[in-house]
């Protein structure tokens, strides 16, 4: 059995500074990058594919650590960056700045051979002031006949074919929301030959998302403005996933109709069903305090890729969620949050997977209390519930992926070494993803080499 807890600490630690080797600064600044854990007894082995910071493309590692492919032109800002079944690779490309998203969203073969595009959303400007057709893409996509984006055993998405979801942006003004312009997000799926079939706004659906009095007055008042882009980012969805089949909806429950859509309100502490009539049908936040259920499942902050766990998967059904914390929410003005905004505040994470009629507790990993570091990325992540059983989680504000079993024992840990080259030395990873080996065809099974993590009291760098 690996034990890691002496590893990971000084992992942890280390990672919630965003240090690169040899700066100065309150944590360690040494520490092994790569993969630093591995059972393969006991691990669901794949590749694993993500992008890296600063424009250097996504990758594809096998489980040892060794990059086996590099895709610099698919940098999406932010991702998520997909291998697809025969693989094919699926990701927005040519961000578009100061916006936090991208102009086209392509697939491409194994050859990189376009197969797919959609840019023809909205006509916008560069950077450089040139007028071109772009997709506004940020944050999510799904392809159909994968609901969640992941390795599921029953379903795969579509290569040649099918519909796609996307999550977008559109410049409005919504009275209702603030009397600033607003940078929304807008949900839209388009046929493969590019037809809108279907739409959705959130500014459209205020009255229906559970905002308090005294939160609408922060919403109104003080939702944050980005002087670049010269809008409000008020909503910030940052996952939208189709429910796909479910045991609830094959009961009768029709919230949780296949088709519908699942979002997650970074900024204001939302996770919610939407149905094709645009409606909101099922809700969780922003306040965990309206229901008996919600406070015994605790405040929800700053969470990314709420999903139902795919048929096929050990917990199919179940929400899973990676709660962020950090600083989110609109509310009551309090002393750490004067004007408002950012109304709760939290210095952990969590993962939690929950029964989503009961909102009963059914799984959690999370480091707190008196251990001497804690489990947190105040941005970014999600988690993967994988055929074995085990949890695949992306820690992403600290460049940090591993494995976990029910028991929340690490069966593999990596570190990323791709640090951003523009100066700001972090490694963070928006989603990182496990795919079966057989997906890529082109490639023959790598080698399995088990990776024991050092005895840290025994581990020294030697004086030159």
């Amino acid at each position: 059995m690996i034990r890691t807890a002496t590893l990971t600490s000084v992992l942890s630690m280390v990672a919630f500074a965003g240090l690169m080797p040899g700066t100065s600064g309150a944590a360690p600044s040494v520490y092994p990058t790569g993969t630093t854990i591995y059972d393969p007894d006991r691990a669901w082995s794949g590749y694993v594919v993500f992008h890296t910071p600063g424009d250097q493309g996504a990758v594809l590692i096998d489980m040892n650590g060794k990059e086996i492919r590099r895709w610099p032109d698919l940098h999406a800002v932010p991702g998520p960056f997909r291998v697809l079944p025969g693989g094919h690779v699926m990701s927005g490309t040519v961000p578009r700045r100061p916006h936090q998203e991208t102009v086209a969203l392509v697939q491409q073969d194994w050859e990189g051979n376009e197969v797919w595009r959609f840019d023809r959303a909205e006509q916008v400007q560069t950077e450089d002031g040139e007028t071109v057709w772009a997709a506004r893409q940020h944050h999510d996509w799904q392809r159909e006949g994968s609901a969640v984006g992941y390795f599921a055993p029953e379903s795969e998405p579509s290569v040649d074919g099918g519909r796609t979801m996307i999550l977008a942006h559109k410049n409005v003004v919504a009275p209702d929301v603030t009397d600033k312009r607003l940078e929304d997000d807008y949900i839209y799926e388009v046929s493969w030959g590019g037809e809108v079939l279907w739409e959705w706004l959130a500014s459209d659906h205020i009255e229906e998302l559970g905002f308090s009095e005294a939160a609408r007055n922060a919403l109104y008042r003080n939702a944050p403005w980005n002087e670049e882009r010269q809008s409000s980012d008020w909503f910030h969805i940052n996952s939208a996933s189709y429910l796909g089949e479910n045991r609830w909806y094959d009961d009768g429950d029709e919230r949780f109709h296949p088709e519908n859509v699942i979002i997650s309100s970074r900024n204001a502490n939302i996770v919610a069903i939407i149905a094709r009539t645009g409606k909101i049908v099922w809700r969780i936040g922003p306040d965990y305090r309206e229901s008996a259920a919600m406070r015994e499942l605790g405040q929800i902050s700053g969470q990314h890729h709420p999903h139902i766990i795919p048929k096929g998967l050990p917990g199919a059904g179940n929400l899973m969620i990676f709660d962020n914390g950090g600083r989110a929410g609109y509310g009551a003005p309090n002393p750490s949050a004067p004007d408002g905004t950012n109304a709760v505040t939290r210095y952990n994470s969590r993962v939690v997977e929950i029964n989503p009629l009961t909102l009963e507790k059914v799984w959690e990993y999370s480091i707190t209390g008196g251990r001497s570091f804690q489990f947190f990325s105040y941005n970014v992540s999600m988690a993967q519930r994988l055929p074995n059983g085990n949890t695949f989680i992306t820690e992403g504000a600290v460049g940090r992926v591993f494995e976990v079993t029910s028991e929340s024992e690490i069966v593999w840990e990596y570190m990323s070494p791709y640090f951003n080259p523009n100066g700001n030395g972090r490694n963070n990873i928006y989603r990182a993803y496990r795919v079966p080996y057989e997906w890529i065809p082109q490639l023959g099974r790598p080698e399995e080499r088990r990776v024991v993590p050092p005895d840290l009291s025994e581990f020294r760098i030697e004086p030159q």
